[in-house]
């Protein structure tokens, strides 16, 4: 409490930490370029085989476009990675001469439609028919990095502090940025790209803990969200970039430098001083402290903080006390959530939760160019509609049940993607508008599973707890460009599988507790009680219905009755 009343006396969210917390949120920015650039890195455009008469030396490359005629006679119906293995004299494509065997070839070349996309690496290294799993796995493995980002980068923050990884992943991140651009093959390209995830998290997870650890208890929800606001706005400003750089390297750089306007932030942005306390670091914390208090013109004397700050330690070794006593306890684990029927249960619910507002939210946003009309309109559309999810959280998170929030947009989500199924294609515009209203509505519930997760979870297993649903969220990350890349094989089975998934984890929710404005769960104990059922509810539902029918029917029958129950 010691750190928090410092905060306050300090101006609570004065001009400093304003500040601060604003340029803290711009590298959020940059953080979204990474994630969303594979829209339009591994875009796949139109193709079809490069037919033997075509020459593709420099200067005379084939059109995408051809003849009907000539499309009917090269190309076995429906088919685009093989044509007809037959000799293509001038005979043959004048129409004089009739094909006489219906084998096929394999692709060895082949011919992209420029019209929407110059070039991408698609394109340039022919992630196309049999290879085309690998831009999917290419995109996965970049969410393979983010979680083991989370995971490394998580951990030295918490040794280290947080201001020198936040720049040393800046670093790292604009490195490998750039040599993804410079790549000459695939393997480098896609390993360069799982470091640029790995230091995303670095760089937004660190980012939104020192926004969080500067601001008063009462300001933490609006400055979490705020952070996802910025999110946002980069990934609307990935649209921008794509638009104006048409070359799939140029862009890959262009997202990536950026992120050099951040180095001079090691000068501005102080280190945490909550991190700073809890490595006994008093007299730094102190002098960051004062360094705001000057900022906001607050008049606090060193010896008055570090009294408030003493409390704070007080209640720390207090902590400390109580945690010797149970040091011969076992360590809590993730398993302890699994040893007991209701805890269990409720686990996997919310472990369900997390798989799929990961997966659906990704799975959403990287499938912009299967929608249908204007890419660049629709892809920016998604980001924007992220901003009122968003406020519909600040205005009902603290006033709504956090079950009802989760499991309303879970379900708004799942009718409107599954409503752009039976939709006819010629109405994309409609299409387009349900899957935004699905984006939306999956945005907001992802805000509201980890409050909803860290509320149902006992103190003791918090942290393990959601540890364990992050990295299931990011399985569901590294699942949605496969789930995007089967739109090759019918084009809204993308949004069907989405809404099937996002409409059966809501209904799922449904048997989770409420946990808004309930005590928060301390033991495994509370934990397993919490939301379950006794035999004395059940008795007690029983007995109230027992009682009505002891007020409608004659002595006898009740008790008849009664005897049956």
């Amino acid at each position: 409490m010691g750190y928090d009343e410092a905060i306050i006396k300090l101006g609570d969210f004065g001009r400093y930490q304003k500040i601060i917390y604003f340029l803290i949120c711009l590298t959020s920015i940059p953080v979204a370029f990474h994630k969303l650039a594979g829209v339009f890195l591994l875009a796949k455009p139109d193709f079809r085989c490069a037919l033997p008469f075509e020459d593709d030396s420099p200067g005379n490359g084939s059109q995408y476009e051809l003849p009907h005629h000539l499309w009917n006679i090269s190309y076995p119906p429906g088919e685009v990675c093989e044509y007809y293995d037959v000799t293509y004299s001038e005979e043959y494509l004048n129409g004089s001469l009739v094909r006489t065997t219906n084998d096929t070839r394999s692709c060895d070349r082949y011919v992209y439609d420029q019209s929407k996309y110059l070039n991408s690496a698609v394109t340039e290294w022919n992630l196309v028919c049999g290879r085309g799993f690998l831009a999917a796995t290419s995109d996965s493995l970049f969410m393979l990095g983010v979680l083991v980002g989370s995971i490394i980068f998580g951990q030295l923050s918490d040794k280290y502090g947080r201001k020198p990884i936040l720049f040393a992943s800046l670093v790292i991140q604009v490195v490998f940025g750039v040599l993804a651009g410079l790549a000459p093959e695939y393997f480098t390209y896609t390993m360069a790209r799982l470091i640029v995830g790995a230091t995303t998290s670095g760089v937004f997870l660190v980012a939104y803990v020192i926004a969080m650890e500067m601001v008063g208890p009462a300001k933490r929800l609006y400055a979490g969200i705020f952070v996802m606001m910025f999110f946002s706005v980069g990934f609307m400003l990935t649209a921008a970039f794509a638009y104006f750089i048409h070359d799939w390297r140029w862009l890959q750089i262009a997202l990536t430098l950026p992120g050099l306007i951040f180095m001079c932030y090691y000068w501005i942005i102080p280190e945490s001083a909550r991190w700073l306390l809890s490595k006994g670091r008093k007299e730094c914390a102190i002098a960051n402290m004062q360094k705001a208090a000057r900022f906001n013109r607050v008049d606090i004397t060193n010896d008055a903080l570090s009294a408030l700050l003493d409390e704070g330690e007080g209640s720390a070794d207090k902590q400390k006390e109580l945690d010797q006593v149970k040091e011969n306890e076992p360590l809590p684990s993730v398993w302890d959530l699994f040893c007991y029927p209701n805890l269990r249960r409720k686990t996997l619910l919310i472990f369900l939760d997390w798989l799929v507002t990961s997966g659906v939210y990704y799975g959403l946003s990287w499938n912009t160019n299967n929608l249908g009309g204007n890419v660049l309109l629709n892809f920016v559309i998604s980001g924007a509609v992220e901003i009122p999810a968003y406020i519909f959280l600040l205005l009902t998170l603290n006033r709504w049940g956090r079950r009802s929030i989760l499991c309303g947009c879970l379900v708004v989500a799942g009718l409107s993607l599954l409503l752009t199924v039976v939709i006819p294609q010629e109405r994309n515009g409609l299409i387009v508008t349900c899957a935004m209203m699905g984006k939306l509505a999956i945005t907001a519930s992802y805000g509201t599973v980890y409050i909803f997760s860290a509320e149902q979870f006992p103190t003791v297993v918090r942290n393990v707890a959601l540890g364990a649903a992050s990295m299931v969220a990011r399985i569901g990350g590294m699942l949605a460009p496969y789930l995007t890349f089967l739109a090759s094989v019918w084009r809204p089975l993308p949004l069907l599988i989405c809404g099937v998934l996002s409409l059966a984890a809501g209904l799922l929710s449904l048997l989770l507790p409420e946990t808004h404005n309930k005590p928060m769960l301390e033991t495994i104990a509370d934990g397993e009680r919490f939301g379950k059922k006794t035999k004395g509810d059940v008795y007690l539902e029983a007995g109230r219905e027992l009682r009505e029918t002891l007020e409608t029917q004659p002595l006898n029958g009740s008790l008849e009755n009664g005897h049956k129950v």
